[in-house]
């Protein structure tokens, strides 16, 4: 599980809003001076907000700026991010292959490449869409109000 510390932006019923700044994970990485994600985070890093669920805890029990651990399990981020990069440039060399089989011309292959990049991008955000009420893919809370229970297998279908 990946740990993260926010700040609690906003309390309602089910859940808070959390604030973080992407840094934590840059310390720790080994390709530090060639990433393009540490840089941006040496510039002021960038706030991400997250919906994180309460799972039966009460919202009286947090303040606003209180800070807090969320989790994220290593599975969603590896999946999401198989997902996000791997199936627009899948989807591209599918479509790229179809035209140049098809047609040979490489204007109209240029813009099926082009067109099948648009296309693995729509998919990837309408299944995003989707998903994105489901609770093995949201981040949990990492406190000692109540344990953390990590889905089998089984319970996931």
């Amino acid at each position: 599980m990946i740990i993260e510390t926010g700040r609690i932006v906003s309390i309602e019923a089910e859940g808070v809003w959390v604030e973080t700044i992407r840094r934590s994970t840059c310390g720790s990485c080994k390709a530090e001076k060639g990433c393009g994600q540490s840089l941006m985070a040496k510039w002021g890093g960038s706030a991400a907000y997250l919906w994180v669920l309460l799972e039966g805890r009460s919202p009286q029990s947090y303040v606003l700026g209180e800070e807090i651990q969320i989790g994220i399990p290593e599975e969603v981020v590896a999946k999401g991010s198989m997902l996000v990069y791997i199936l627009p440039l899948v989807v591209m060399m599918v479509a790229t292959s179809i035209a140049q089989w098809a047609y040979g011309s490489e204007g109209i292959t240029t813009i099926s490449a082009f067109g099948g990049l648009f296309l693995g991008g729509f998919i990837v955000r309408w299944y995003s869409h989707r998903i994105r009420f489901d609770s093995r893919l949201q981040p949990v809370l990492v406190d000692e109000r109540k344990p953390l229970h990590f889905y089998t297998a089984a319970e996931q279908y």
